[in-house]
């Protein structure tokens, strides 16, 4: 098992990933205050997203997820930014970011062999275009869509401290988080 949690994180960093790392689930602490975030509507994408509160489910139904995993790949992008209010540049290193996201389960569904796979990305599900929950409509790839990292409740900030990697990564960047659970 060895061998393969660090090819894995090698396989994450061949794909431009800045940093990789394996976490151990028992490690990574829940903080029910960013839902409160959520509930505010920091990000614009409460009540509007399968993948996002309130239909992703309470964070204690998302926390029992958790137990059946014992580690997950960590990973961040960091993205230069014009200046510290460039938008467009925070939208494109997101899309970035996704992209790169998406490189990786695909690589880990295809060239490993775990059991069951539970990805967080950053930030709302952006598979569709538009949400069909925004027409109370089923989610039409429920295999795809991804919930993300704060939405379950997890402290990023902490996570992040935990494993040694860097949550601000300099004047004018912009960085972004995930984590795949493996088993």
């Amino acid at each position: 098992m060895e061998t393969i949690v660090s090819n894995l994180v090698k396989d994450a960093l061949a794909l431009n990933t800045s940093r990789a790392t394996i976490v151990e689930v028992a490690k990574i602490q829940f903080n029910e205050d960013l839902r409160k975030l959520c509930e505010q509507n920091s990000c614009g994408s409460y009540n509007k997203n399968w993948m996002c509160p309130p239909a992703v489910g309470s964070i204690n139904d998302l926390r029992e997820r958790f137990t059946e995993f014992k580690q997950g790949l960590l990973f961040q992008t960091v993205h230069l930014l014009e200046d510290s209010l460039d938008w467009e540049g925070m939208q494109e290193g997101k899309n970035k970011h996704t992209e790169i996201f998406r490189e990786i389960l695909e690589m880990m569904e295809n060239n490993y062999n775990f059991n069951k796979i539970l990805p967080f990305n950053a930030g709302p599900c952006t598979y569709c275009p538009k949400c069909f929950y925004l027409v109370g409509e089923k989610c039409r790839f429920p295999q795809k869509a991804v919930s993300s990292v704060e939405a379950n409740g997890i402290d990023v900030m902490a996570l992040v401290k935990e494993c040694g990697i860097p949550y601000n990564n300099g004047k004018n960047t912009v960085s972004y988080v995930s984590l795949i659970l493996f088993k």
